[in-house]
């Protein structure tokens, strides 16, 4: 019986593989899917240790990379190289305090879905994460959700939180998922962009995405009864193509915002304000807590810039910042 030469059989198998370009839409360990250009849906795996230069991360390769795949004949798929990313939000990993997780990568406009009952969403919060985007120049758009279960306190609170955000550039929007003109509104924004949305377990990210496009179908969950705390529906960080062009991509709820890869003396450059006006302070090296003469601070006393973006300054400023987020 004739049997093929070895040699032969290596160089087929080398005209086999072909090298493709691809957007990762999720990653499940060390699975991936990855969309083609010719919209073409490939299961990916990495082999070895595929990192980016400079960033120690739990997870190489994320949601919205753009990734050169190597196919083969025998139905595997292997991503090679990841294409240089032009921002990405990143937060401090759960369980790792000194590495990284990559929620999303190549992003046009973050949503930041915010709540004010079932659950409350702190300044804080919102704060922390405006501070990651600022850093890698992602817009943020905050989205008030969940509008129709407001009382009196909460629309004041809302008027408060729209006051302080607008005032310093932040796009802010009020809704509710309930309200189909709400939603046309929101949808409209999304055309032929990454977007990214994100927020608190519980503030109805699924249930926006779900009004925007119906056909996705996504997994939902009410908030715990007792503790008016959300419930985790989306395990991982998932990208889904919209069908006016763009793609949206749904996250796992977040606890808090541990924030990596910023120096101290980089904090107060991430928030507005301070940085407008930091340059009439009259110590160059201030830092805006207890040096006399602070421009920063007698904005704070006259009302120019909100106490709450103020007090949040000071407690990033001096987290240790090698404690553990979820």
């Amino acid at each position: 019986m004739h049997q093929e030469k070895p040699w032969k059989a290596k160089a087929q198998w080398i005209m086999d593989k072909k090298e493709k370009d691809g957007i990762v839409m999720y990653s499940v360990g060390s699975s991936y899917l990855v969309l083609t250009e010719d919209g073409h849906q490939r299961k990916c795996r990495i082999k070895g240790k595929l990192r980016t230069t400079g960033v120690r991360t739990t997870n190489p390769v994320a949601v919205g990379d753009h990734v050169v795949f190597e196919d083969a004949s025998d139905d595997t798929a292997t991503i090679k190289s990841i294409k240089p990313r032009r921002n990405s939000i990143i937060r401090k990993s759960v369980k790792l305090s000194r590495r990284a997780h990559i929620i999303a990568a190549n992003i046009d406009q973050a949503y930041l879905v915010v709540t004010l009952v079932n659950p409350p969403t702190s300044t804080g919060f919102i704060d922390r994460f405006l501070v990651t985007a600022e850093l890698h120049d992602i817009p943020v758009c905050l989205v008030f959700n969940k509008i129709d279960l407001h009382g009196k306190a909460e629309n004041q609170l809302l008027k408060t939180y729209r006051s302080i955000y607008t005032g310093i550039g932040y796009e802010c929007l009020e809704l509710s998922a309930l309200d189909t003109n709400d939603i046309n509104r929101l949808r409209n924004r999304l055309d032929n962009q990454v977007n990214l949305f994100s927020g608190h377990s519980g503030v109805g990210k699924s249930t926006l995405i779900n009004a925007i496009s119906p056909g996705l179908n996504l997994k939902t969950a009410g908030t715990s009864d007792h503790y008016h705390l959300g419930r985790h529906t989306t395990t991982f960080a998932e990208m889904f193509p919209l069908p006016t062009g763009g793609y949206i991509i749904d996250t796992p709820g977040i606890k808090g915002f541990g924030i990596v890869y910023l120096e101290k003396e980089e904090i107060m450059n991430q928030f507005r304000e301070i940085r407008e006006i930091r340059e009439h302070c009259k110590f160059a090296n201030c830092i805006h807590d207890n040096e006399p003469e602070c421009a920063v601070k007698h904005a704070v006393e006259s009302g120019n810039i909100a106490s709450s973006r103020y007090q949040n300054y000071l407690s990033i400023y001096h987290t240790d910042e090698d404690e553990t987020y979820r």
